[in-house]
């Protein structure tokens, strides 16, 4: 085998696979990252097992072959070579020899055909959507995975379409994050539940822009394909909680607020909340006014802020991280929050539309 390519461009396939790299594994191939020659110009491709992702980069073929070398030593020396052509040879013994200006490493390398190959998506169901839209879904909702392993399947999020209308959502027992979008054009229907590891990696890995993205299922495994790079992944197994049992359909108290301001009041309340024992505000609903309290043994916060209200007034509290992490995820200027009493779920909600919607539980510090 005997190639060579720009050292940045090899860096760059090493920063998307490596992703996907076994660390610490009783598997040795699996630490390591497969180089193959292909029509493309050279595959590179690293596995865990349950996840999987390859990419291809530019590069000139002189010898077709394959090798598989130490992925993260790999990585290391790809990023202090000089950014210029390198050639990376490998010999019947699977020692590679890396020449770079006046650079030269040799690395022991692994028989190619002693690695895993990627798990194919039979019977696959399929949805297109742009990067950016796919990467937006994915960054508004990962936050609210659990990340107790005593429940396995709230580690994922649930990826769902009725045909018309793609989901995805995330929900650890104490809040609930749900994107949506729809489409002009029928979809296939589908449910299935991916790690949030897999699709923080994969929201990583996209790039911004219109880029097409294909999603495809099958039964066992997610397969992303973002032409260059493709990531498979396997699918969680078991019942996901059925969320839309739990989203209140009416309200008894309704307010519209800044997002700007809500979000800055309650990262001031924040700081005395974690110096306490709960993390908790508290917050007081009346008369075009929202007053947001925090206290510890070392003092106490009050923020008021000017909002629109409709309903009942309404004292209720939350740990501060649940609002807050859901207010990072949201670049509206505006939001409705819609409460029906202190101890029932808050919903956080556009002011216009339903692309979203989060939900968060209460603390118990009111009598109902």
């Amino acid at each position: 085998m005997r190639f060579t390519c720009l050292a940045s461009d090899m860096v760059n396939g090493l920063n998307i696979v490596t992703r996907a790299i076994a660390t610490r594994s009783t598997i040795q191939i699996l630490e390591g990252v497969l180089l193959t020659t292909c029509p493309e110009g050279l595959r590179l491709t690293c596995t865990d097992l349950a996840l999987g992702i390859e990419t291809h980069i530019d590069a000139e073929i002189a010898e077709e072959g394959s090798v598989v070398l130490p992925g993260k030593l790999l990585a290391e020396i790809m990023r202090k070579l000089p950014e210029e052509r390198m050639e990376l040879r490998v010999n019947d013994q699977n020692v590679a020899s890396i020449r770079c200006a006046g650079s030269r490493t040799t690395l022991s390398g692994l028989d190619a055909q002693e690695y895993p190959p990627l798990p194919e998506v039979g019977d696959a169901k399929s949805v297109s959507l742009s990067a950016s839209l796919l990467k937006d879904m994915i960054q508004r909702t990962t936050f609210a995975i659990a990340t107790d392993e005593t429940r396995p399947i709230l580690t994922g999020c649930l990826i769902e379409s009725d045909g018309h209308e793609l989901c995805v959502v995330a929900l650890d027992g104490f809040r609930l994050a749900l994107r949506r979008q729809e489409f002009q054009e029928e979809i296939p229907a589908f449910s299935a539940v991916a790690p949030g590891k897999v699709l923080n990696e994969l929201a990583r890995i996209l790039e911004d822009g219109e880029q097409s993205v294909s999603l495809m299922w099958g039964t066992s495994h997610l397969l992303a394909d973002m032409g260059s790079t493709r990531v498979v992944a396997r699918l969680l197994e078991g019942e996901f909680i059925r969320y839309r049992q739990i989203l209140p359909a009416d309200w008894q108290t309704r307010v519209r607020a800044s997002k700007r301001e809500l979000e800055a009041a309650m990262d001031r309340a924040s700081l005395m909340a974690r110096e306490g024992k709960n993390n908790l505000v508290k917050l007081h609903m009346e008369d075009g006014m929202m007053l947001i309290t925090s206290n510890a043994e070392l003092g106490d916060v009050r923020e008021e802020i000017q909002v629109e209200t409709e309903g009942r007034d309404l004292d209720i509290a939350f740990n501060v991280r649940y609002i807050s992490d859901t207010l990072r995820a949201i670049e509206d200027e505006q939001i409705v929050l819609r409460f029906n009493s202190n101890v029932s779920p808050c919903v956080i909600c556009p002011a216009e539309g339903d692309r979203y919607l989060y939900l968060a539980l209460p603390v118990r510090v009111f009598s109902a």
